[in-house]
């Protein structure tokens, strides 16, 4: 059974810094996406960023490109996803997800429960 479980969100100011993780088990693939997802309040799933695990491509969406980076820790495999110059619009709750298609969250099988991420001014 595949499990996600993130972690590493909290509340931060405007400018700085948070890195989130998701440690991902049961998953027997060699070559498949994961991505990172936000959804605030009132709004839809968007795509953040995604990787093709096995390849190294990665996949950005337009609002953090340049800010953030997606990467899988090479020693215990986890998801991870370095945000920087952070801005209040990127408050939302933060979910890691597996075996998709780059940025369509429609496509992902596979979820965790979401850390949310709060950016004050």
């Amino acid at each position: 059974q595949v499990q996600l479980v993130e972690s590493g969100g909290g509340s931060v100011q405007a400018g700085g810094s948070l890195r989130l993780s998701c440690a991902a088990s049961g998953y027997k693939a060699s070559r498949y996406f994961m991505g990172w997802f936000r959804q605030a309040p009132g709004k839809e799933r968007e795509g953040v960023a995604a990787i093709y695990i096995g390849v190294g491509s990665t996949f950005y969406g337009d609002s953090v490109k340049g800010r953030f980076t997606i990467s899988q820790d090479n020693t215990n495999k986890d998801l991870l996803l370095q945000m920087n110059s952070l801005k209040p619009e990127d408050t939302a709750m933060y979910y890691c997800a597996a075996d998709g298609m780059g940025l369509i969250h429609s496509a992902y099988k596979y979820w965790g429960q979401g850390t949310q991420v709060t950016v004050s001014t």
